[in-house]
């Protein structure tokens, strides 16, 4: 009697527990997001970091490594984002760059309009691996907006490029999640299953399969 007295005070405190768990978790839902968002944000960052400098010469690495400085130096030096800003007003190569740091900033503060405002006058050309991080970047900002028709149109068009030299199974993992948030979730499962599949060896496939196992319970 004993015994059994204390299995069930153990399991009283197992769903006590989890239920405090999935309380905190729904109230700080939100903050949680953004800073998973802000942490794959600044992964993203220093990928395209690594893409530039495999292209470039000793000068341009120079420029690239500036940005990356004050990046790394916003959370004690604010003064930075006018630098940032300025780099990113002058247009050339590091402007886009200069704007995908901002938008990674601001995402990891909350203020998801200023993230967007960085993105906005990004150019279009050239189509290449930081034009493509960008869009991708900005699809995810317009998710945690709850812009989801925005961030699936985005996501579409750069799917329907199928670059080369960007990561398709993270667009469609971040496509995924829009139609999830949106409530589609039947679309979302299915693309859930395209990444399980196609990308079984990945990082979003690993965390696809995961999704297509909760979403699959939850019915």
């Amino acid at each position: 009697m004993k015994r059994q007295f204390k299995k069930q005070l153990k399991e009283d405190e197992f769903v006590s527990g989890m239920n405090k768990f999935m309380h905190f978790l729904k109230i700080w839902e939100r903050e949680l997001i953004i800073a998973g968002a802000g942490v794959l944000a600044v992964v993203l960052l220093f990928l395209g970091f690594q893409f530039l400098r495999s292209q470039q010469n000793a000068k341009d690495s120079r420029s690239a490594a500036e940005i990356l400085g004050l990046r790394a130096d916003l959370a004690k030096t604010p003064q930075n984002v006018a630098k940032l800003e300025q780099i990113a007003a002058k247009g050339g190569k590091y402007a886009r760059v200069a704007a995908m740091s901002l938008s990674t900033h601001w995402i990891e503060q909350g203020q998801l309009d200023k993230a967007q405002a960085a993105l906005s006058n990004v150019k279009d050309t050239p189509k290449d691996f930081i034009y493509y991080q960008v869009q991708d970047l900005a699809a995810q900002t317009a998710t945690l907006k709850g812009e989801y028709d925005k961030a699936l149109a985005i996501l579409k068009k750069v799917e329907d490029a199928k670059p080369k030299d960007y990561l398709l199974d993270a667009v469609l993992f971040h496509k995924a999640e829009a139609l999830e948030k949106k409530g589609s979730v039947a679309e979302a499962l299915a693309v859930y299953k395209k990444i399980q599949d196609g990308y079984a060896q990945t990082y979003y496939g690993y965390d696809a399969s995961l999704k297509v196992k909760k979403l699959e319970t939850a019915k």
